[in-house]
Order: structure tokens, then C-alpha cells, then sequence
């Protein structure tokens, strides 16, 4: 029985004669800002890169770093086993590769756009039956945090195909994988998203409403920031009540919580700003109380959005 080299060992050996590995190529279909920094990252870590984007001009820069642009679609899934996508949507994805089916047999597909989960589903079969093996991300961080230690990404999709793939993709970001299912990526990421967007939409209203009263945005946000600080330890108290479905009114009432967003609608108004963003919180405050969870925490009113939503 002949010698096992570890394959750290064996590479090292490898280089130490001259004989350098490449590094598996990657092929990037999408060059807006996120498809962008990937291809570049990728490139800065040594990866071979084929891109393809409806603009050429996109690629300049990358073409001039290394990267090869593919003359179409087929082009660029023919260039790499692994092919990431950076699309606005999943009809792009329909679009741009709906003339090339033919190509994607013995791929591995890695859809970074954003879409829902159903549509993530309905993706990962389309790309099953034409070969293809799919993984959804959903990816945690901003185009300049592509590369960055603390930004990460979920994915979700056949565990041996992540597993396969992760070396590759943890070039740009960290990894949480999610489960075989491929619309977990896709919700978990439409879940943070609905979080960062409606609070990011309260904090422009809080700022329009600071300055009806002559006080600057610089002057707000650290105490702004202050009281979104304490957001994690709010949650994670509310939480496990939340997962036991239980909703005491030991802590808070929702007839206190319908009286506190009333007064931020007053305030609003008496401003002269535009309410409609609490008066839709006070909305569901109300439907809550009218529901007979007035003496219930203001958490039932999760049951309230689960009766909207059947």
C-alpha cells in the first residue's frame, strides 16, 4: 500500500517544484455593484473569472484585471463548472440563460439574486431539469462589504453540492447554510429585509418630523442609534414567549402601546408631516385591541398578522 500525501502536504510539495495549483474558475453573469465586487474579489484571490453582462462595458475594468468576457450567455456557462449570478430578479435569470439551457447541464448554479422563496423553488427545479445543480443566497452584506470578514451570506440548496461549492463562496463572503430546501436562502434573507427596510423607513419619518422642529438629522441619530441598540435584547426577550405563544401583560399592555403610537400620529400631524407610515402601525394596534388582546402584550398582535395572512 503506497504512501497517502495529506493534500495540504501534497500542494505544498507541488509549489515547492515549481508546479502551481490554479485555483477553480468561476464564472460571474450580472456586473451591477454586487456582481461587480464579486468578480473582483475573486479575481483578487486568484480565481480564473469569466464574465457576461448585457452592458460590455462593464467589464473593462475586470477584463483589464484578468477576467475574460464571454461573447453570451452560453459562452459564460460554458467557461465554469460554478456560475454565480447577480441579477436583479429571477425573470432576469429566465431571461438572460433561456437560450442557453443547453449549456447548463453538469453546472452549478449559484443564484445571488434577490426573489422570493417560492421562486427560488420554482428555480432550482427549472435548473434540475435542464441538468443544472442550484443553490439560492441571499447575501447579508453591501457590494463594498464583498470580501470582508464580517459579511456573510445564506444559502440553502443539496448540502453536497454547498458543501462542494463553499471553498469557492466563502472567497466573497461567510457562509450560513439554511437547509435543503432552496427557498430557506431566499426567505431568511426577504426576512431580514423586511426588518432593515421598515426601520429604515421609520428612521426617515423620525428625521422629517426632527426637522419640522428645526433639529438635524447629525443632532437625532445618536440617540436614534441608542434606542435600535437596545433592539436585541428586546427581541430576545419577547422571543421565546413568542414561541410559546404566550402574550402576558405583565411587562406591557397593548391598550398602553395603542396610546403611545396614537400620541407619535399626533406628532406627526401636529408637524405638518406625513403620517401614513404610524397611523398603518396605529392601524394594527386597533385591530389588535378590537381582537380582545387589549390587556395582552403588544406581541399578540402577532396573531393578528397571522389572521391577515390565512
Amino acid at each position: 500500500m503506497g504512501l497517502v500525501v495529506p493534500r495540504d502536504a501534497e500542494q505544498a510539495q507541488r509549489q515547492s517544484k515549481g508546479v502551481v495549483m490554479q485555483k477553480q474558475s468561476v464564472t460571474v453573469i450580472g456586473l451591477g455593484p454586487m456582481g461587480h465586487a464579486m468578480a473582483t474579489t475573486f479575481l483578487d484571490n486568484g480565481h480564473p473569472v469569466t464574465v457576461w453582462n448585457r452592458t460590455r462595458s462593464r467589464a473593462d475594468d475586470l477584463v483589464t484585471k484578468g477576467a475574460v468576457l464571454a461573447d453570451d450567455p452560453a459562452g459564460a456557462l460554458a467557461a465554469s463548472e460554478i456560475v454565480v449570478l447577480s441579477l436583479t430578479d429571477y425573470d432576469a435569470m429566465y431571461a438572460i440563460l433561456g437560450s442557453a439551457t443547453a449549456a447548463l447541464a453538469g453546472k452549478t448554479l449559484v443564484n445571488l439574486s434577490s426573489d422570493t422563496p417560492d421562486k427560488a423553488r420554482e428555480a432550482a427545479t427549472w435548473a434540475a431539469g435542464h441538468g443544472a445543480q442550484y443553490l439560492t443566497g441571499g447575501v447579508q452584506a453591501s457590494p463594498d462589504g464583498i470580501g470582508k470578514e464580517e459579511s456573510f451570506t445564506f444559502y440553502s440548496g443539496p448540502k453536497s453540492v454547498f458543501e462542494s461549492s463553499r471553498e469557492v463562496l466563502e472567497v466573497l463572503t461567510k457562509t450560513d447554510y439554511r437547509g435543503e430546501d432552496p427557498g430557506l436562502a431566499a426567505l431568511y434573507y426577504q426576512l431580514q429585509l423586511g426588518v432593515f427596510w421598515t426601520t429604515s423607513v421609520a428612521f426617515l419619518h423620525a428625521l422629517a418630523v426632527a426637522d419640522a422642529h428645526g433639529i438635524k438629522a447629525a443632532e437625532l441619530v445618536p440617540y436614534i442609534s441608542g434606542t435600535v441598540g437596545t433592539m436585541p435584547d428586546f427581541f430576545g426577550f419577547y422571543s421565546p414567549r413568542i414561541d410559546a405563544g404566550e402574550h402576558p401583560g405583565d411587562v406591557d399592555r397593548l391598550s398602553m402601546g395603542v396610546a403611545s403610537v396614537d400620541h407619535v400620529v399626533q406628532t406627526s400631524k401636529d408637524a405638518g408631516v406625513d403620517a401614513s407610515l404610524v397611523e398603518a402601525v396605529l392601524a394594527v394596534f386597533e385591530r389588535g385591541i378590537a381582537a380582545g388582546h387589549a390587556d395582552d402584550s403588544f406581541t399578540s398582535l402577532i396573531e393578528t398578522f397571522r389572521k391577515s395572512g390565512s
